[in-house]
């Protein structure tokens, strides 16, 4: 397989761009009141404002993209891939590295045309063929071939995929012809076969999509047109929606939680997403090498602790790099990880810093700002009460995923990141531990042990979940008796309405929310 060059912004969690004051008041006020009209969204963090979906890599921009756009198979509230332009699942031979798909024969395009065959082989390869930041997410398919109108069959060569089943045939897709016409004209004025479509975009303000009155499925939304502003600022958000200045928005503070759900008027949404957040210690050069050093530093504080009293609204702990909401389907044992991960005890924590750390051992923490800098910092206070301290640096997420690549320990000792991926452990395993991975998508640059690497390579080179498991599960165990990176917690996808909204539901993917049309829910205003 071709190891993923890019870090990108799906997976990548970072702290989001500022926008100006004048956009913040140009895209947010008014619009809210249940007029049953237009649905205002307030999103947490800005858009890349990219709306082809072989090009997009941005959270944000696809939360429009999922409504415009129908995929081949899409997640469900539980994160289970079901058919969506496919009329069921797919024929598979070759030992799991053919798949054969139908497609519905009533879908058609926002423009009339008919979806086909080859419009989904053209989804699954123009990412590769284009060079997109896409690309990691289908490069392992060697060949497509349109057997007719309505049947595709995808090869993926010699080896089968493993997370192909459980992600990747959830391609969004896109009229080909349409879209190789003109592809930046597409890019900003797309057309799909989604149930809303594109109404207008005012750059860095707002989007706004509508209903598709003929779309081609049952599914028929309540709401007629939907806005969607972005407003990076927590506080300025929470104000909207206290205001009424807004319908619902997204990313609650945890300091707010307990106000918003205090307030008359205002309903809290919440689901566990399949993310990970972490601190990664550097592993290729510097104090940060030894093992007895990084768990010393693990000892010095208590996540638990930091929880609780920062985050206890909006996460989860976690105890390896699966996230909990993954680890429902895959069933690794998370209590052995907890009991073997270091627990808080500072004399211990001093005990091995003295033995194996450098005097006056003071490692620099890289972070983005907001909850993972207040973890940097706590951990920097731990250590100072045990007489070594952490220099914190709060870096711009351009400036970080710069310096955190690097491996160099002139930059630092420690890095503070997230990643989001989806139901397989792949996402996590290759991409963040992964030895062709180092300084594209992590910089701790672990060598592990003999075959460390070697089995998450044959992970994802096997179609067979047992086979699988007995694979990740002893990578796992290493990972978390060996410390490349400590497991922080998981984030939930957060949301808050005005109480006229009904059957608003978070999702557990980002890019599913809002949540507004399926076939567990159907938002209106009432």
């Amino acid at each position: 397989m071709v190891p993923n060059q890019s870090t990108t912004r799906r997976r990548l969690l970072g702290s989001g761009a500022a926008v100006s004051a004048a956009v913040i008041a140009g895209c947010i006020g008014g619009g809210g009141g249940g007029n049953g009209e237009q649905f205002h969204f307030t999103q947490e963090q800005s858009r890349e404002e990219q709306f082809d979906p072989v090009v997009s890599n941005d959270a944000y921009s696809f939360q429009i993209i999922q409504h415009v756009f129908d995929g081949l198979y899409e997640f469900d509230e539980g994160l289970e891939l079901q058919p969506n332009l496919a009329t069921g699942e797919p024929t598979v031979e070759r030992d799991g590295t053919r798949y054969i798909f139908e497609i519905e024969e009533a879908a058609e395009f926002h423009n009339g045309d008919d979806v086909t065959a080859s419009d989904v082989a053209h989804s699954f390869t123009a990412p590769v063929e284009e060079e997109t930041e896409n690309a990691s997410e289908y490069n392992m398919i060697e060949s497509t071939e349109v057997i007719d109108d309505y049947q595709l069959q995808v090869d993926l060569g010699e080896d089968p995929y493993g997370p192909f089943e459980l992600q990747t045939m959830g391609v969004t897709v896109v009229p080909e012809s349409v879209r190789t016409e003109d592809r930046e004209a597409f890019n900003r004025d797309p057309i799909g076969s989604g149930p809303f479509t594109f109404a207008g975009l005012q750059e860095n303000e707002y989007v706004e999509i509508e209903r598709w009155d003929d779309y081609w499925d049952d599914l028929e939304p309540n709401l007629e047109q939907v806005r969607f502003v972005a407003h990076d600022d927590e506080a300025g958000r929470v104000s909207d929606i206290r205001a009424e200045n807004t319908d619902a928005i997204a990313g609650i503070p945890n300091d707010d939680w307990d106000v918003l759900e205090n307030e008359g008027g205002v309903t809290l949404h919440s689901a566990e997403s399949p993310t990970f957040m972490y601190m990664a210690f550097n592993c290729n050069e510097g104090p940060t090498t030894n093992p007895e050093v990084r768990r010393a530093i693990a000892h010095s504080f208590s996540m638990q602790d930091f929880i609780e009293s920062n985050a206890a609204n909006v996460t989860s702990p976690m105890y390896s790099p699966i996230p909990p909401v993954v680890n429902e389907v895959w069933e690794f044992p998370q209590d052995e990880y907890q009991e073997m991960l270091p627990s808080y005890d500072p004399d211990q924590a001093q005990s091995l810093l003295d033995e194996h750390a450098p005097d006056g051992f003071t490692p620099t923490i890289i972070t983005p700002e907001g909850i993972r800098a207040q973890l940097a910092e706590r951990i920097a206070t731990r250590l100072d009460e045990i007489g070594y301290g952490a220099d914190v640096q709060v870096l711009d997420f351009a400036t970080l995923v710069d310096t955190y690549t690097s491996g160099s320990a002139d930059d630092y000792q420690m890095y503070l990141l997230g990643w989001t991926g989806g139901p397989d452990p792949d996402f996590y395993l290759y991409s963040l531990f992964h030895e062709s991975q180092a300084g594209t998508n992590q910089g701790h640059y672990y060598g592990g042990s003999d075959g460390f690497h070697q089995a998450i390579a044959d992970g994802r080179n096997s179609a067979d979940q047992q086979e699988r498991y007995d694979l990740y599960e002893p990578v796992i165990r290493e990972i978390v008796n060996q410390l490349p990176a400590l497991p922080a917690f998981t984030q939930d996808n957060t949301m808050a309405s005005r109480d006229y909204v009904q059957d608003l539901q978070a999702h557990p993917e980002v890019t599913r929310n809002p949540d507004l049309i399926a076939d567990h829910t159907n938002v209106s205003m009432e």
